[in-house]
């Protein structure tokens, strides 16, 4: 009885360790900026303090919906935001914490303004200004319909 008790456990802590969280953005907005200045870009830029629970989702497998941003034309760099292209981060609605960098394993097909929700595992970005502070790795996206 004690064995089946014991893999009963184990087998339900393996799977919470390894399954997908569900995060939203009101979750990455769990962050703190202050100005910080680079030497070699001769700017200051919003430098990120993750709160606890955005730090504790770092290396794990996350989903999460929003837009789906094609904002370079060769292909190589997608966002999802949490708002459409005519109102995101870069159109200066919201802040960084509203945009994530996406590192797919194979090119996607969507659509700019597409509502996807993706996977990935999430790596926090706070020193390295050519990338978003929130990037997802080995992506995979699916549409949704609405």
């Amino acid at each position: 009885m004690k064995n089946k008790f014991l893999i009963i456990i184990i087998l339900l802590s393996s799977y919470t360790c390894f399954s997908q969280q569900k995060v939203t953005w009101k979750d990455l907005s769990q962050v703190k900026f202050t100005e910080k200045f680079f030497p070699a870009y001769g700017e200051s830029f919003l430098y990120p303090e993750f709160l606890s629970f955005v730090k504790a989702l770092e290396g794990k497998q996350i989903t999460i919906t929003g837009y789906f941003l094609n904002v370079d034309p060769k292909g190589k760099l997608y966002i999802l935001s949490k708002g459409p292209m005519s109102s995101c981060f870069f159109c200066g609605v919201g802040g960084p914490e509203t945009a994530i960098e996406l590192q797919f394993t194979s090119k996607p097909t969507f659509k700019t303004d597409a509502i996807v929700s993706i996977t990935g595992t999430l790596k926090l970005n706070a020193d390295d200004i050519e990338h978003f502070n929130y990037i997802l790795e080995n992506c995979k996206g699916q549409l949704i319909n609405k």
